[in-house]
């Protein structure tokens, strides 16, 4: 006869899983206890579903820690999703990243826990403004940050991540590409490329508050601190940054440095996912937080995953078209 353990036993456990986890970002046990019911069932539900959840560095500590399956930035889930053998994907991030998965998993169903995790660069631009912009620029390739829609994949030669964009920049024949749609980040990567760039008027809300006297400010502070600004803030802070790249490009270069003291120019969740993974160090942290990123939440998880709602669609011939880019992106890798 087999006994089950009872309930406030496996509560009492999971809080002390969670505690070992975020015990470095100040949660108490009694802030654990309060999340260890709902990321237990949750995790139960994704055995019971064969399900996986993905979840961006932006995240809130308890669903990176507590229900996670896989954590990091846009591209890197990207492969995970193309990777996977489960037969849901609940994505944690934003509705473009959940787009991606089904892309990639057209035979999987693809859920998001709120249909409201927008994104600002996403909803810049259109793909009527795409085929304006092919019009303008004949046989010029299009190359598209993946923080769009699927209908701008879709009108585009190749995606791109915040940490591969110069490599597939360069990768493309002629002198010249169309870049998709963050300004900043074509400003940056101009300075990067001989190749001219012709962009689009799109923006990060989180990323473009940063500032060059902010930045000086925080190294007149402590002067001994590496500064690391995510390719989407403005040139001028980049120019005072050490590293400029992605979520993985921070993550990288804190884990080979000997350095003490970071500066993350880039959303809060990043800071609490590296304070937790290295202890250690000491992280700077100028906070900005995306309000769409903040719309997931354990409670949202778990009734998507009970219900099985906010499925993602994407209609085929989109699907195919957008697979393509993003296809060509993870075959020239990071």
């Amino acid at each position: 006869m087999q006994l089950t353990v009872p309930l406030e036993i496996e509560i009492r456990e999971e809080a002390k899983r969670l505690f070992a986890n975020m015990r470095h970002l100040d949660y108490s046990m009694s802030e654990c206890m309060l999340f260890a019911p709902i990321t237990l069932k949750i995790n139960r539900l994704k055995k019971q579903k064969n399900a996986v959840i993905l979840a961006h560095n932006y995240q809130r500590p308890e669903i990176l820690f507590g229900v996670a399956d896989f954590t990091g930035d846009s591209f890197g889930l990207s492969v995970e999703a193309k990777r996977t053998n489960a037969d849901l994907i609940l994505f944690c991030g934003v509705v473009f990243m959940a787009e991606t998965a089904k892309i990639l998993n057209p035979s999987k169903k693809v859920l998001i826990s709120s249909l409201e995790a927008g994104c600002s660069l996403s909803e810049s631009i259109t793909a009527a403004d795409v085929r304006k912009l092919k019009a303008l620029h004949p046989n010029v390739p299009v190359v598209t940050y993946v923080n769009t829609s699927a209908e701008v994949k879709a009108e585009s030669d190749v995606c791109c991540t915040s940490a591969n964009a110069l490599k597939v920049i360069e990768a493309m024949p002629g002198n010249e590409v169309i870049f998709l749609p963050d300004i900043f980040m074509a400003q940056n990567l101009r300075k990067q490329t001989n190749k001219q760039i012709h962009s689009w008027n799109g923006k990060c809300i989180v990323h473009e508050i940063f500032t060059k006297e902010q930045i000086m400010s925080y190294k007149k502070q402590y002067p001994d601190m590496k500064v690391l600004a995510h390719l989407e803030c403005r040139p001028e802070v980049i120019e005072v940054s050490d590293l400029a790249g992605g979520t993985s490009d921070m993550y990288n270069f804190i884990k080979k440095s000997t350095a003490k003291r970071f500066m993350l120019v880039t959303e809060c969740g990043m800071s609490d996912l590296l304070r937790a993974r290295f202890p250690e160090k000491q992280f700077i942290n100028p906070c900005a937080v995306c309000p769409y990123m903040k719309k997931i939440n354990l409670e949202n998880i778990l009734g998507s995953l009970e219900k099985e709602k906010f499925e993602i669609s994407v209609p085929e011939p989109i699907r195919e078209k957008a697979q393509s880019a993003l296809d060509k992106m993870i075959a020239i890798g990071k």
